[in-house]
């Protein structure tokens, strides 16, 4: 009886002591619950900014570029407008240069002038040169007043239909080059503006994006009308 009696109270004893320490691993699961809300609330939280932030940079990113493009495109589409006159123009300037020789063929060295200008501006307008054809321009500026000047000298020259057609249109090409070139100029201006723009130019160098020359004659006599003298 007496060894039951002891069974019994120690097994009272230990039963005491495991009720005693529940309380205390019921709070420590609880305390490791929390931090793990806690730690993967936080990290909810800075993954929802993280693609917050990345949805705001790609859509500026796409619009940037897309910005860059419609730029680029009006600039493209300036300089084919004046290169579409140009090439009117020097298809045209041959033809009076011919009609002049039938009047003046002693006059070689204008014609010979007037040859190699044409040459050197067509081959810049093919490359795409704007500086080279602005040059070119100025040096064909130059030498249409000569022209005028061997017409005033033979009046069957200045009474000539073909020769006043030509001039004519020549003048009208020129009026329209000059203002599709305060077009060109102005959306190069912007293009160019854009591109050295911080954030665009980051995005602008991804694009490959290069400045673009201005549509500048050098001679000053270009910036005028060509006149018809009679």
């Amino acid at each position: 009886m007496l060894w039951l009696g002891k069974k019994t109270s120690t097994t009272w004893f230990f039963s005491i002591g495991s009720k005693s320490r529940r309380p205390a691993c019921s709070k420590e699961r609880f305390q490791v619950a929390s931090t793990c809300a806690r730690t993967m609330s936080a990290g909810i939280v800075v993954g929802v900014m993280a693609g917050v932030l990345v949805l705001i940079l790609l859509i500026w990113f796409i619009s940037t570029w897309n910005r860059l493009v419609r730029l680029e495109e009006n600039v493209n589409k300036s300089w084919a407008d004046i290169d579409v006159l140009l090439k009117q123009r020097y298809d045209m300037i041959p033809n009076l240069v011919n009609i002049v020789k039938g009047y003046a063929s002693h006059e070689k060295e204008i014609f010979e002038q007037f040859a190699l200008a044409r040459q050197t501006a067509a081959g810049c307008l093919a490359q795409g040169d704007v500086k080279g054809v602005g040059a070119a321009e100025g040096t064909l500026a130059g030498l249409m007043p000569r022209i005028n000047m061997v017409a005033e000298q033979y009046p069957e020259l200045k009474a000539d239909t073909s020769f006043v057609n030509i001039q004519n249109q020549l003048v009208s090409i020129e009026n329209q080059v000059s203002d599709r070139r305060e077009f060109y100029n102005a959306s190069a201006t912007n293009w160019n503006a854009a591109i050295q723009m911080i954030p665009t130019s980051i995005v602008a160098g991804m694009k490959g994006a290069m400045r673009r020359d201005l549509f500048e004659v050098t001679d000053p006599v270009q910036r005028e009308a060509v006149q018809i003298q009679f």
